[in-house]
């Protein structure tokens, strides 16, 4: 099923992007609860009208995250953790954490994808800051 997204939702995608869902959680959730309507034809030129007009705006709003995104490749993040034994965590490295090491840098957290870091090493994790910019930040565990 074919629906455009009426508010950003985590795992889904961002606002005014035209995506597909299963049948149950589009018509179930989505629908009824105002976070999306049916991608129908109409739906669709109104869409791209309303994003043609909005163009513009969206330069400089690109521009800003394509800066955000140059900040976050050039940081050199830390992240510091407790050990339980050998390089092994106590725990694992949360998604709290991570966004405390970014510095206060305005990133929204449901769009930040960790992986499950339980020893101390070097990781990826991916920010989605735009619906057209995604990048990959580099971090490392370190013991505390």
């Amino acid at each position: 099923m074919n629906i455009i997204l009426l508010e950003n939702i985590e795992k889904v995608g961002f606002k005014d992007e035209i995506v597909t869902v299963k049948n149950g959680y589009g018509r179930n959730f989505l629908i009824p609860q105002g976070k999306a309507i049916l991608a129908t034809s109409s739906s669709v030129k109104v869409l791209e009208e309303k994003l043609r007009q909005q163009a513009t705006k969206e330069e400089k709003v690109i521009e800003t995250a394509n800066a955000t995104a140059e900040t976050l490749k050039e940081m050199d993040i830390k992240i510091k953790a407790k050990i339980a034994e050998g390089i092994k965590l106590f725990g694992k490295v949360t998604l709290s954490q991570f966004m405390l090491a970014l510095d206060g840098l305005d990133i929204d957290k449901n769009f930040v994808n960790i992986p499950n870091a339980k020893e101390l090493g070097k990781y990826e994790a991916t920010i989605r800051i735009h619906r057209t910019i995604t990048v990959t930040v580099p971090f490392e565990v370190i013991a505390e």
